[in-house]
């Protein structure tokens, strides 16, 4: 049952770019940001209901909490659904796979005694590395094409940055908080969704063109994609430990480049994929995987927008305390 859902988890998540797509084909990009939150609130609300699990009561705590849905829900869906309409799906799920590096290199702003050593920086370094390779920079002169993406590539890169200064803040004000992951998801995309729905009349307010296949599209990238996918994610940790649970990591965007291509029929240039493994193997060194040496504990923080983040666990925090 575990590796249904490590499957289910991957696929959902790495989709969700491909979702995203198809939903700005009738709605316009803070729409589907709105929606998609929104739905997911919703079902993390429901599942709160149904297993009678508590709402923090502290005034300061859901200040934190408001932050983070900021900086991990509100700016960063809002910041991918623009990006998508201009950069292809599987190369938004690349992208979205270098909020480890992100997360290294936020966390020393908050948390000083979390400055990167040794492989950690060597890993941030590569991951720089293989952002480089990702964006191309030679190919931005001689073809139109690719030039007309560089604002969205930006965009997906301030996406990264939110999620690592997002993920920062969660680990120094919420990791001793006492709530497990779906409870600070349901917090975080409830505060989310209301910002995004306060704002929704000057920024949403576009005609909307729906069909089957949008709704259906919007359906599961809320309900599944960012709702349902972090009570997956809580499961996986709690049954296979942190350094396994975290691998999905990996395949998010495998699956989102392959549902690009064969689905929309997004064309791949060399460099994106050759980027993409070089960030991935940034962050496997960085975070520990690559080393004999396991005495490092490590967690994995529910990523808002599609993947695992995996990082150094604290003096005394153990992989259940997040």
């Amino acid at each position: 049952m575990n590796a249904l859902v490590y499957v289910l988890l991957a696929l959902v998540w790495g989709s969700s770019f491909l979702f995203i797509k198809v939903g700005l084909d009738g709605l316009s990009a803070q729409q589907v940001a709105t929606v998609r939150t929104v739905l997911g609130a919703l079902t993390l609300i429901a599942f709160l209901l149904a297993s009678r699990r508590r709402w923090p009561r502290s005034i300061r705590l859901w200040g934190h909490l408001l932050v983070v849905a900021v900086f991990l829900n509100a700016v960063p869906a809002s910041l991918v659904a623009w990006a998508e309409q201009t950069v292809p799906s599987g190369l938004a799920s690349i992208y979205n796979a270098t909020t480890p590096i992100t997360t290294m290199i936020a966390l020393p702003l908050l948390l000083p005694a979390e400055r990167l050593r040794g492989r950690q920086l060597g890993g941030v370094v590569l991951g720089i590395v293989g952002v480089v390779v990702l964006v191309g920079p030679w190919g931005l002169i001689g073809d139109p094409a690719v030039l007309a993406t560089v604002p969205g590539q930006i965009a997906l890169l301030g996406m990264t940055a939110c999620y690592g200064f997002g993920l920062a803040y969660l680990r120094r004000f919420l990791a001793g908080s006492g709530l497990d992951a779906p409870t600070l998801a349901a917090v975080q995309l409830t505060l989310a969704a209301v910002l995004l729905l306060l704002v929704a009349p000057f920024t949403a307010a576009q005609p909307v063109h729906l069909t089957g296949g949008i709704i259906a599209a919007m359906v599961v990238l809320g309900c599944l994609g960012t709702g349902f996918a972090y009570v997956w994610n809580t499961r996986l940790l709690q049954a296979w430990g942190a350094a396994r649970a975290s691998t999905v990591t990996y395949l998010t965007p495998v699956v989102g480049v392959v549902l690009g291509v064969l689905v929309l029929g997004e064309r791949v240039r060399w460099n994106e994929p050759v980027g993409g493994v070089v960030i991935l193997v940034g962050i496997a060194l960085a975070s520990g995987l690559l080393s004999p040496d396991r005495r490092h504990p490590q967690v994995v923080l529910p990523e808002r927008s599609g993947t695992g983040v995996v990082e150094p666990a604290p003096r005394g925090l153990g992989r259940h305390d997040l």
